[in-house]
């Protein structure tokens, strides 16, 4: 009886934790990329102001 639910049920659990953590990935992803941009803008701006 206890076999018949909890089988199933980590199936379910192992399944969803892993669209989670392939969701994750491209968040991240993402998020290094802004914040990858976010440096070159500062970089090019500090560089505008070091030539003055």
């Amino acid at each position: 009886m206890i076999r018949r639910i909890f089988v199933p049920l980590l199936a379910v659990l192992f399944l969803a934790g892993n669209v989670v953590a392939l969701t994750a990935c491209n968040t991240v992803e993402g998020a290094g990329k802004d914040i990858q941009k976010g440096g070159e803008a500062i970089k090019d701006e500090a560089q505008e102001h070091k030539n003055y």
